[in-house]
């Protein structure tokens, strides 16, 4: 493409776009909590599903954790089979043979209870990064932004996750 129909599409430049700001702003707080996870094999994904069936107050079916955790279908399902085989959820079928409902089993809140104060000290190292006060502003704001769940077209919000 060339430089002059670049400079006439009137774009802010990539490194200021918010995807961005906020995917490099994840990066930095994921490297606090990397270690821990790698400490005790799991991925990023598997974390955020034994954290969403933790503070689940039911069992939740693969949809529910799905959309809690923002985690595709399909992918998710195949992580829920490794999760599985290390005895980290439960699985009952619900009324609808077809819809398994998934909890956290002991063996997974175990897990959890290894890995929270590493993840407590992540936070208190992230916090203490920032002044007082703003890691609540921080979440005050990106709560605000996630509140917003009108996309501009029909594109679901996740769908637009690369723009």
């Amino acid at each position: 493409m060339s430089e002059a129909l670049v400079a006439t599409i009137p774009l802010r430049a990539f490194e200021d776009s918010l995807p961005m700001a906020l995917m490099r702003a994840r990066e930095a707080v994921m490297r606090y909590f990397r270690p821990a996870l790698s400490e005790h094999d799991l991925t990023e994904q598997q974390w955020r599903v034994l954290r969403a069936l933790r503070d689940a107050e039911a069992p939740l079916s693969v949809g529910e954790l799905a959309e809690r955790t923002f985690l595709l279908g399909p992918s998710l399902s195949r992580m829920l089979a490794s999760m599985d085989e290390r005895g980290l959820l439960e699985r009952a079928t619900a009324s609808d043979a077809r819809r398994a409902e998934i909890s956290i089993s002991t063996g997974g809140l175990e897990l959890v209870s290894e890995i929270a104060p590493s993840s407590e000290h992540a936070y208190g190292r992230i916090d203490a990064l920032l002044d007082p006060g703003e890691l609540d502003v921080l979440y005050g704001l990106l709560a605000k932004l996630s509140t917003d769940d009108q996309p501009t077209d029909d594109q679901s919000p996740r769908d637009q996750e690369n723009l």
